[in-house]
């Protein structure tokens, strides 16, 4: 899929290279390094967008006739009130897991996710020199009961340590351990490719 401007994706995540190649686009990649803190204020539904934007933002200064297309994924756990007598009832605080340092802190993640609900929220920034654009998509994700053997086969098999969470919804634990999602599938792999397709459309190149 041409469009009528170069296409960066500024990402070195594998699944978005895939993601965006099994959609037909072409593009090049280039990432710059880019400091992805936030303010431990900032309510999490705004962080993914947050990163998107910050991401984008590096490629400004330099910017010309191209397309920057900036994403981040963030994985959600929110702490039901049967969880923590503290809350009052109309609370609902919630939990960003990051990328897991090693096998011990993947495994702690694995058994937070395991028997409930979770969200998953990828921001997207498509910026170029005359418009930037950004949005987020949401998806909930069920996990099952996960057992202690499936958590160390996968670790071991998968070594999940690039992954927010410290699962891919597309690799073993995905397959056997979520029955169900609400919302895109390509949302939780890291890329709502739907809505990045609606921001794109306008370049796309029908002859």
């Amino acid at each position: 899929m041409k469009l009528s401007k170069p296409l960066v994706l500024a990402s070195n995540s594998p699944r978005r290279k895939e993601i965006m190649h099994n959609a037909g686009y072409e593009f090049t990649i280039k990432v710059i390094p880019t400091d992805e803190s936030f303010s431990a204020d900032m309510p999490v539904e705004e962080v993914p967008v947050f990163l998107a934007r910050t991401k984008a933002e590096c490629f400004r200064e330099n910017l010309q006739d191209e397309i920057i297309l900036c994403a981040d994924t963030v994985v959600i756990i929110d702490q039901t009130n049967e969880e923590s007598q503290v809350w009052p009832s109309h609370v609902r605080p919630s939990q960003i897991l990051n990328k897991p340092a090693n096998a011990s802190e993947a495994k702690e993640m694995l058994r937070k996710l395991s028997g409930r609900v979770h969200r998953v929220i990828t921001g997207v920034c498509v910026m170029t020199a005359t418009e930037t654009i950004s949005f987020a998509d949401t998806s909930y994700v069920h996990f099952k009961a996960l057992t202690d053997w499936e958590m160390d086969y996968y670790i071991e098999r998968c070594k999940p340590f690039d992954k927010a969470g410290a699962y891919g919804v597309q690799d073993f634990i995905g397959m056997i351990g979520i029955p169900k999602i609400e919302g895109s599938f390509y949302t939780v792999m890291g890329l709502p490719i739907h809505r990045v397709y609606e921001a794109l459309e306008k370049y796309v190149l029908r002859n």
